[in-house]
């Protein structure tokens, strides 16, 4: 006869969490939540003030379609239709030239240019670029647009001054969604046989494309409304020009400043009506990014 002997029952063990990390895990839940208080408060009451004073003004039945062409500082009415032209003319030429710019420069640092000293070159002038401030960039196109080269104040010299803020913001999402495309993916297209130009095409291009676009579309939001450039750069219109290489242009955030000499309730009212219509556009920018994003990005089924 043969005695079986019971194997002790085996399970997984936990261990205990001791006082002290409860405690810490708990002031850091409290510290976390109270750093986002801090971030979204002054941004709710921002946003609250602006859309309480401006929003009357912007649902005038005028205001999207007119412009101020023919009104006195003091008289009612009016739209801003030529600032939101202005402003949208002005981001699309600036997104014309970074976009394909800045994505070719992303590529070249992650695909091509390795320890290369242009790459490290490239890479140290892209960090400068990111840190210009508006107003420097303004200054640098004005002497040499304008003190240099003689050409005359237009829209065109404000996008290029957007481009010189928009590019390394495009080099820096390219550049970083690109590095975190799989590499066995780039492995697999060369041992099928296809050349590096075209695996970046059809393989890694679209694999990073949704980041990409979103990252662009982001840069795009927050270069519209800089106030520095269109200061120097171009004179105020209240009338409708669609010309960006020559005349007087308005927009939002030039619109705001030159109501801001205007003292009459017309003037404060443009004001507030200028600042919700920038963060409507800036949020449609946004949610038209998220958007891309989900429509663009790679489907696993």
């Amino acid at each position: 006869m043969t005695a079986t002997i019971d194997a002790p029952a085996t399970g997984p063990t936990f261990m205990q969490v001791s006082g002290a990390r409860k405690v810490k895990d708990r002031i850091a839940t409290v510290l976390v939540y109270l750093s986002f208080a801090v971030a979204v408060i002054p941004l709710v009451w921002v946003v609250y003030t602006v859309l309480v004073r401006g929003l009357g003004a912007t649902l005038s039945a005028t205001w999207f379609t007119e412009s101020l062409s023919g009104l006195l500082g003091r008289d009612p009415g009016g739209g801003a239709y030529h600032a939101i032209l202005g402003t949208l003319l002005q981001g699309v030429v600036c997104a014309i030239i970074s976009v394909p710019i800045g994505i070719m420069v992303g590529i070249y640092l992650v695909e091509y240019g390795g320890n290369s000293r242009l790459a490290k070159t490239t890479t140290f002038m892209v960090d400068i670029l990111t840190g210009v401030p508006s107003i420097v960039a303004a200054l640098f196109v004005y002497a040499v647009w304008i003190a240099i080269f003689g050409l005359p104040r237009s829209a065109f010299a404000v996008s290029l001054a957007l481009v010189l803020l928009m590019v390394p913001v495009v080099v820096r999402t390219t550049e970083e969604l690109l590095k975190i495309v799989p590499t066995d993916l780039r492995e697999a297209s060369y041992a099928l046989g296809i050349p590096k130009w075209r695996t970046i095409t059809k393989v890694v291009i679209p694999t990073a494309l949704s980041g990409i676009l979103t990252g662009v579309m982001l840069a795009l939001a927050r270069v519209m409304g800089e106030t520095a450039p269109v200061l120097l750069l171009v004179a105020y219109a209240p009338f409708i020009n669609t010309n960006i290489f020559e005349g007087n242009m308005a927009s939002l955030p030039l619109m705001m400043y030159v109501e801001r000499n205007n003292p009459t309730a017309a003037g404060t009212d443009r004001i507030w009506g200028a600042a919700v219509t920038l963060i409507l556009i800036i949020a449609l920018f946004n949610v038209l990014a998220t958007v891309l994003s989900k429509y663009f990005a790679v489907k696993t089924k």
